[in-house]
């Protein structure tokens, strides 16, 4: 149940909405934790409201107005890197020097790559796949296949 200060909040934010359609807002762009949180409604097929602790579980039109803003910011990120245009530019529309590419050794993908080489080619190579296990957990289930096979 919401609060009657929260209920008129929640009602004077999605008048705000209704005089700007289409546009997500200037608080999905700048708010980290709203975009972390929506990733996570997204993920798990949630509404924002269920996600928060409030409601039924039912999506509200509030609900609706953030998911489909946040699926409009997607939309407006790249996919490969996940920055935005706006984000390299200025006020002005001038380019800024935000981000700069640097290099990072993932030992985890190092690994991987190294056992992807093993994969033959052709048929028999056709659905495998690599995956990363904890060493402990691949040194018990070997212990436990040494076990049962005596």
């Amino acid at each position: 149940m919401v609060a009657v200060g929260g209920q008129r909040h929640v009602q004077r934010r999605l008048q705000h909405s209704a005089h700007h359609p289409g546009r997500p807002g200037k608080r999905l762009s700048t708010d980290a934790r709203l975009r972390s949180e929506l990733a996570l409604c997204r993920e798990f097929r949630i509404p924002h409201s269920q996600f928060k602790g409030v409601g039924t579980g039912t999506w509200t039109d509030r609900d609706r107005v953030k998911a489909l803003a946040y699926e409009d910011y997607l939309r407006g990120s790249c996919p490969q890197c996940g920055t935005r245009e706006s984000d390299w530019l200025d006020e002005e529309g001038d380019y800024l020097e935000a981000y700069a590419a640097v290099t990072h050794k993932c030992f985890g993908c190092e690994e991987i790559a190294m056992k992807q080489r093993e994969i033959p080619e052709g048929r028999s190579g056709d659905g495998m796949k690599v995956l990363l296990m904890p060493a402990s957990v691949l040194a018990a289930q070997q212990v436990l296949a040494e076990l049962t096979a005596n």
